[in-house]
């Protein structure tokens, strides 16, 4: 799997997701009708075009929702159980039709699960850059990850996914 398990992540480790995505006028209007957001800001060129931005902006659930899931090939596809919480989540600089956002992620701290002693809770940072380098959305997440599974025993026959190896 491609994620990291809770012993692969260490406390300042940064992460620059190679991946950029361009968000388009679809990805706007479609998430925006879908979550039932009227929002004139996201829908409406003539209401926006006399605000301060002078065009529609980028529904911010959209963009943070983009953010977590680029950092996903990276660090958490098939290592974690679930997102616990997302804090401090802020949008210093509005996105646009047309902009590219980059994302990058570090590893703010880690511990063990008091409950789930196969898992461990790490908090991450994500922060959202577009094309020219502007932070557009930073969010802080608590995610419990998975431990490294532990080997069987010799002669067990399970097979770890991926490799065609007894175990």
């Amino acid at each position: 799997m491609p994620g990291k398990f809770f012993e692969e992540l260490e406390t300042g480790t940064k992460f620059k997701h190679a991946m950029g995505r361009t968000v388009t006028e679809m990805d706007n209007i479609l998430f925006t009708a879908l979550t039932l957001n009227t929002q004139p800001l996201h829908l409406n060129e003539d209401f926006a075009a006399h605000t301060e931005f002078g065009r529609r902006i980028v529904n911010g659930i959209f963009t943070l929702g983009l953010v977590v899931g680029m950092s996903v090939p990276d660090l958490t596809e098939g290592t974690i159980i679930a997102n616990l919480s997302y804090e401090r989540v802020v949008y210093p600089n509005p996105i646009f039709h047309g902009d590219t956002l980059y994302v990058e992620s570090e590893v703010l701290d880690k511990r063990e699960s008091r409950s789930r002693p196969d898992c461990g809770i790490v908090r991450l940072r994500h922060i959202g850059r577009n094309q020219s380098g502007e932070v557009v959305v930073e969010v802080e997440r608590m995610v419990l990850f998975k431990k490294t599974p532990k080997a069987s025993p010799q002669g067990s026959g399970e097979l770890r996914a991926g490799t065609d190896q007894a175990r």
